[in-house]
């Protein structure tokens, strides 16, 4: 069985966002932490180096690779914010297009500026990631 090597961990997210060079996307990511620890309901924590998650969930797939993640979360690289709040499901496409100016992966949403995109469909897209990976997967309370 092969694990993830990313995992949470106790570093500061203040320290990180703070590293951040860019002033609007650091000011993105404060305003990301608010969004999404009042949608998750739970607290930023750090999950590997560079990625603020919020909830965590255990998956195994039928190849037998298993692991743990974030329910939601976001990372403020440089070229753009990647969000973490895509299932990549058919039922987020009416979502996706009203989002706005962003580009979008299998499991990830890019955006260049938190003003690009409306807050009220990321909510939503937010709420239905979290539906479908709590009825899917084994959700894991974070102490």
């Amino acid at each position: 069985m092969v694990k993830n090597k990313t995992a949470y961990t106790d570093e500061n997210v203040v320290t990180f966002i703070e590293q951040v060079e860019d002033d609007q996307k650091r000011q993105d990511s404060y305003d990301l932490i608010r969004l999404m620890e009042q949608v998750a309901g739970e607290k930023a924590k750090m999950f590997g180096p560079s990625i603020v998650g919020f909830g965590q969930y255990h998956y195994r797939y039928d190849s037998g690779h298993e692991g743990d993640a974030p329910l939601i979360g976001f990372s403020p690289r440089k070229a753009a914010i990647s969000l973490y709040v895509h299932t990549g499901s058919e039922t987020q496409q009416h979502l996706l297009e009203k989002l706005g100016k962003s580009k979008v992966s299998k499991g990830c949403i890019y955006v260049k500026r938190l003003k690009d995109i409306d807050q009220k469909t990321l909510i939503a897209l937010m709420k239905d990631t979290i539906d479908f990976l709590s009825s899917k997967y084994t959700r894991i309370q974070i102490s």
